[in-house]
């Protein structure tokens, strides 16, 4: 039983949102997945580790050092062409202000009511780009993670340093 791509997805909604009252519907309805997939998903998480069933929250050390130094070895994205989509990475409204950057060079989830033109970057799951419309803190936490799995040394400090302050912040 692997870890897939749309179980860290759901362990970081369920990281960065209320710590109580959340059910297997609400987080498949708000992730655009069925109620199967999130309950699978949380299994699998708990067998990674990512997850305390016990508690019935994500174990925000593992999944922080999970997403800092594995998540780009185990979802590299697939980097594509020049396409409108929502920014992320380092073009993301998480990162924008704390880097200046080449706006040439910005990367997007490929999403055609987009408004930002850029590099393609394949996002965690395919949903991403239609929660990210609808959940901000959820954006952030993926634009973070995002810049994490480019890999860049100068952006995956500030990345590193946001994401673990938005990770403790729902602790």
């Amino acid at each position: 039983m692997n870890l897939l791509p749309q179980d860290v997805l759901i362990t970081i909604k369920l990281a960065v949102s209320s710590p109580v009252g959340w059910t297997y519907n609400t987080i498949a309805y708000e992730l655009g997945m069925s109620p199967s997939m999130v309950f699978n998903g949380v299994k699998r998480a708990t067998k990674a580790r990512l997850f305390d069933s016990n508690r019935n929250r994500p174990r925000r050390k593992a999944l922080e050092e999970f997403l800092i130094h594995g998540v780009k070895y185990a979802f590299p994205p697939d980097i594509g062409t020049m396409t409108r989509g929502i920014p992320t990475g380092f073009a993301s409204p998480a990162i924008r202000g704390h880097l200046s950057y080449n706006s040439e060079e910005i990367y997007v989830w490929p999403y055609p009511e987009g408004n930002d033109r850029g590099i393609s970057f394949s996002p965690l799951y395919k949903s991403v780009p239609d929660i990210a419309m609808k959940d901000e803190r959820l954006y952030q936490a993926l634009a973070l993670v995002d810049a994490l799995r480019l890999g860049r040394a100068r952006e995956n400090q500030l990345a590193e340093k946001l994401l673990t302050d938005m990770l403790s912040y729902n602790a």
